[in-house]
């Protein structure tokens, strides 16, 4: 049988679909696990964002964002077929998850169950077994987490409910089973026919061909429709839904049947994406879970359309998201950038070609309709009644990030325009999820920024390419580059390649500044797009600025430790303080590994001048796409010879190898060359392995450690 097609509107309502969740999740995320009664009491009905009266920020990391939109890839790294399975998906889950640090709530065994699944995967239980209620219990087994990492494998099959509900299975059976299994599969599969339908009845009644009738979530669902009849009335049903199947009737900590009661009332009642908010976020219980599913079913419902005639849902957001997980460059994003990925992901299911990024792959391209991609004025008491950002269509048909001046004069700091690329600074009042991270954007590469000036412009303007840096007091430290005066009517492009001059100081913002040499200016300048490109040519080491004697306490006000932030590792002992070496790495059992660097890296050099191994054996890592997929030299324990490993998955191969006479306590240097399909190997600038292999195409650089510690001085990246 050959899949549905494609529905015209797919890419649009993947995008609705996504911010629909992100929207929800970060309307719910500051009083989650609140009570109705707690709410209504402190907070009242919730209308909109509330997270400036729980002095919380809006976008934060959140195990329902991460999950939902790192599992998915299980299809990238595996194969983008409608037969993968849930063993396949386990192991996705133990390449991307950084244990204790990333995705999820890592509340204990037999508290957390996405904790426990993670410790059976680790330990060689294979999923379904790692979730089943034969391995777990039924309490453990049957809480939410199936349904609230579901989306993005109902996205991927449009229109194909019986495809949505087969993925949510295997997807969910990772970590849980039971009535929990089943409330995924039905939403998967209502918010797959969403591409189609429009008829929430429709959609429940879909949902239901794929659970047993008998279940648990199918009588709750048909209770509901009939309270729904009787009560005609949100917060009546809601009352029965807490005295029939609220949290008090169920075993563990956030069970999936009162949640999936209050998602079921709320479609039922909810005539728009604004009431949906307003009554799911009202009821309580899981709120950023049972808000994002809501939200995100709606907007699939609805389309783009579903923001409108309300609330201003889209404004605060910027598109902004935070993903966090061991693929570091996925790290940091937006919901364009998820939007195309997913959607090409069901295109591909769908056997049809994926959509190239517009405007010549650039990463900011600002044509889907009212996405900013993250790109926010600076903030600025003054700057308000100057500047406005939006996404737009110019009088030529081209869309682009309009940026609207009124009365801006160069008495006025300049205007900053600037999308993230690493962790924001307000990163470290996020006590709940960690985020790992990697910057986007380094030394090396190069920005390209296309601009023009409206020609209803009063005045010439000048614009500038502008990047922020971390420094030592971890504030952010503005470097400009190349500038051009945009008089009306102008189309100029400016190229800027960053310079190596940050101290190994991570970039956390690219964008723009905008300013007028005279006059006032009342007009709007457009970006048309925003890329950058090439691989990066820079050292990484610890800053001159950090303290390198871990005996001394750090000076107040500078702790000098967001160029650490960006290495993800895995490892029992990370130390970049002690003197003699930048990074001091150890590893009491196992495999540790230290990462960096993104997807965009593709051929390039990698050396560390002075690697010194104390105990066991350590490697050079190249390639890296997670925690158990890269390419890496390595000195094998013992002393008596290197390899070229390749790590897939659970298995470590041998590429090629070589004996090599190598000591403990002496110093190397080691150098890694990929370039297409060859990889090469060298120590002390000779060359004593290589082999062939194409794989893994892309990736960042770190360090492998195995039963012992490795001291490294620095990190030498540059293109080939």
């Amino acid at each position: 049988m050959a899949p549905p097609v494609i529905p015209e509107d797919y890419l649009e309502k993947v995008y609705a679909g996504v911010l629909g969740k992100l929207i929800g999740v970060y309307v719910g995320r500051p009083f989650e696990g609140w009570s109705h009664q707690r709410i209504m009491k402190e907070l009242g009905h919730i209308r909109y964002y509330v997270h400036e009266r729980l002095n919380s920020h809006l976008v934060v990391t959140d195990d329902d964002v991460a999950g939902t939109f790192v599992f998915i890839r299980a299809l990238e790294e595996h194969g983008v077929t409608p037969s993968l399975s849930a063993e396949q998906i386990g192991k996705t889950w133990l390449n991307n998850t950084v244990e204790k640090k990333s995705i999820f709530w890592w509340g204990g065994r037999g508290l957390s169950t996405e904790h426990t699944a993670f410790l059976n995967l680790k330990h060689g239980i294979k999923a379904p077994s790692s979730g089943s209620i034969q391995t777990n219990g039924k309490t453990i087994a049957e809480q939410i987490g199936a349904q609230i990492f579901i989306d993005a494998w109902a996205m991927v099959a449009p229109g194909n409910p019986s495809l949505a509900a087969k993925l949510a299975e295997a997807a969910g059976s990772v970590s849980h089973d039971g009535d929990s299994v089943n409330a995924a599969k039905l939403w998967a599969a209502m918010e797959a026919e969403a591409f189609v339908s429009k008829d929430i009845d429709h959609l429940l009644d879909t949902g239901l061909k794929y659970i047993p009738r008998g279940s648990l979530i199918a009588k709750i669902i048909n209770d509901i429709r009939g309270w729904v009849k009787i009560d005609q009335n949100w917060e009546t049903t809601r009352q029965r839904i807490e005295d029939i199947y609220g949290y008090s009737k169920f075993p563990g900590i956030c069970h999936v049947a009162p949640n999936h009661a209050l998602m079921i009332a709320t479609i039922l009642y909810a005539s728009d994406f604004h009431e949906a908010m307003h009554i799911i976020n009202t009821c309580g219980w899981d709120t950023d879970c049972n808000s994002g599913n809501v939200g995100c079913l709606i907007a699939i419902i609805h389309g783009l359309s579903a923001f409108e005639d309300g609330p201003d849902w889209r404004g605060p957001l910027a598109d902004r998201a935070l993903i966090s997980s061991a693929d570091g460059g996925y790290s940091v994003n937006n919901a364009a950038r998820i939007t195309y990925d997913v959607a090409n992901l069901g295109r591909r299911l769908a056997r049809e070609a994926p959509i190239p990024l517009p405007k010549k792959g650039a990463q900011f391209h600002f044509t889907l309709p009212g996405s900013v991609q993250g790109f926010i004025a600076s903030q600025n008491a003054l700057l308000p009644r100057l500047v406005h950002v939006e996404q737009a269509i110019d009088r030529k048909n081209r869309p682009g990030l309009a940026i609207r001046l009124r009365g801006l004069t160069n008495a006025v700091q300049p205007v900053e325009v600037l999308t993230q690329t690493f962790t924001p600074p307000e990163i470290v009042n996020m006590k709940i999820y960690d985020l790992m991270a990697t910057p986007l954007v380094s030394p090396g590469q190069t920005i390209h920024a296309i601009l023009r000036a409206d020609d209803s412009n009063n005045i010439p303007v000048v614009v500038i390419l502008r990047i922020k840096h971390y420094n030592a007091a971890d504030t952010l430290s503005s470097l400009d580059g190349p500038s051009i005066v945009l008089s009306p009517g102008d189309d100029q492009t400016l190229t800027w390649t960053i310079p190596d001059i940050l101290d190994s100081q991570p970039i956390q913002q690219i964008g723009i500044a905008v300013t007028c040499s005279e006059g006032h200016l009342n007009g709007t300048v457009w970006l048309d797009c925003l890329s950058y490109s090439g691989t990066p040519c820079l050292t990484l080491k610890r800053p001159s600025a950090a303290q390198s004697n871990p005996f001394q306490p750090v000076p107040a006000g500078q702790p000098c430790d967001f160029w650490r932030r960006a290495w993800i590792d895995t490892l029992s002992t990370f130390r970049t303080r002690f003197p003699g070496a930048s990074f001091f790495l150890a590893q009491d059992q196992g495999e540790g590994v230290l990462i960096t660097g993104t997807r965009e890296w593709i051929d390039y050099t990698v050396s560390v001048p002075t690697f010194k191994i104390y105990l066991g054996g350590a490697g050079l890592a190249v390639r890296n796409q997670g925690l158990n997929r890269y390419y890496a030299l390595i000195f094998k324990p013992g002393g008596k010879s290197v390899a070229l490993v390749k790590a897939r998955d659970e298995k470590r191969t041998e590429l090629a190898a070589a004996i090599h006479d190598w000591k403990l306590d002496e110093p190397y240097m080691l150098t890694v060359c990929v370039r297409g399909k060859q990889i090469t190997g060298f120590i002390d600038d000779k060359l004593v392995v290589e082999a062939q292999d194409d794989d893994y195409e892309n990736g960042g650089i770190g360090t492998v450690v195995l039963d012992g510690s490795v001291s490294i001085d620095q990190f030498d990246i540059a293109p080939i």
